[in-house]
C-alpha cells in the first residue's frame, strides 16, 4: 500500500504545478454555479418555497457542493493510462512491479484530491458568500461526507479507467468517451439532482454507479440524507467501487494478454 501512497501523493504534487489552470477552472465554476443558482432557485421559488424536499437553502448547497466537485470528479475526460494505452507505452508499465490500474488510480485521485484546495473549497466558498446555502450544524455529516467524497472521487476515476481500457481492443475511443461524457453527465447529477427526475428516469439512474460519484456525496455532506440512510448510500459507494475494480482488473488482464498475442 506504500508504493500506492507514494503514487497519489505524487499525483498530488503534479497537479499542483498547473495553478493557473486551476484557477481559471474556478472562475468557470463560479460563472456556471451562478447561472445553475438562477435557474434551480427560481424553479424552486415557482414551486412555492420547495420542490421535492428542496428549499433555497438546501439547493444552493447542492448547487455548490456540485460546482465544487468538478475539478475532482472525473466525468468528462480519458485518464492518462488511456493515452498510454493508445501510444503502446501501457507495455512498460506492465513491466513495473506495481498493479497498473491501481497505480493509474492512485496518480488521478491525487490529482483530483489536490484539485479541491484551489478549485473546489473556493467555489463552495463563493456560493456561501453570494447565494448562501443550508448547511448541517453537526460534525456527524462532515465526517461520514469526507468518508463519501472520497469514495465517489476514487469512484470517477476507476470508472474511466475501465472506459479507458477500451483502447486495447478499439483503435479509437473518443465516441465511448463522448457517450460516455452525456450519460455521465445527467445521472450523476451534474444537471440537476436526481431525485428531480421523472421517476423511470430515477430508477435507471440509481441502477448505475452514477449518482454514487456526485450526488450521493452531497446529499450525505449537505445533511440531505442522515443516518442510517447515509450509511446505506456509502455502503452503495463502496459496492459500486470493489465493482468497478473488479472489472477494470478483469479488463487489464485481457487487455495484457491483447498486448503479448500481438507482440507489445
Amino acid at each position: 500500500m506504500r508504493v500506492y501512497a507514494r503514487i497519489l501523493a505524487a499525483g498530488f504534487r503534479t497537479q499542483s504545478r498547473y495553478l493557473p489552470a486551476a484557477f481559471a477552472g474556478l472562475l468557470a465554476n463560479a460563472t456556471f454555479g451562478l447561472l445553475k443558482s438562477g435557474i434551480l432557485l427560481t424553479l424552486v421559488d415557482g414551486g412555492g418555497g420547495e420542490i421535492d424536499g428542496y428549499t433555497a437553502g438546501t439547493m444552493a448547497a447542492y448547487v455548490w457542493l456540485s460546482q465544487g466537485l468538478l475539478g475532482s470528479v472525473n466525468i468528462w475526460s480519458l485518464p492518462s493510462s488511456a493515452r498510454r494505452i493508445k501510444s503502446g507505452d501501457i507495455a512498460v508499465d506492465f513491466l513495473r512491479p506495481v498493479d497498473v490500474q491501481f497505480a493509474a488510480i492512485a496518480d488521478d485521485v491525487g490529482r483530483g484530491l489536490f484539485a479541491l484546495i484551489p478549485r473546489g473549497l473556493p467555489s463552495v466558498g463563493v456560493g456561501v458568500l453570494l447565494v448562501g446555502m443550508a448547511m448541517p450544524a453537526q460534525i456527524l455529516p462532515y465526517a461520514l461526507g469526507t468518508v463519501s467524497l472520497l469514495l465517489g472521487i476514487t469512484l470517477s476515476h476507476a470508472l474511466t479507467y475501465l472506459l479507458g481500457t477500451a483502447g486495447f481492443w478499439l483503435v479509437e475511443v473518443r465516441g465511448l468517451q463522448v457517450l460516455y461524457m452525456g450519460v455521465a453527465g445527467l445521472l450523476t447529477g451534474l444537471i440537476t439532482p436526481v431525485w428531480l427526475f421523472p421517476a423511470w428516469l430515477e430508477a435507471i439512474a440509481v441502477a448505475t454507479p452514477f449518482p454514487a460519484v456526485m450526488m450521493y456525496p452531497i446529499d450525505v455532506l449537505s445533511g440531505r440524507t442522515t443516518g442510517t440512510d447515509a450509511l446505506a448510500l456509502i455502503g452503495a459507494q463502496a459496492g459500486w467501487l470493489a465493482l468497478a475494480l473488479v472489472a477494470g482488473g478483469l479488463a487489464t488482464r485481457l487487455g495484457r494478454r491483447k498486448l503479448e498475442v500481438q507482440g507489445g
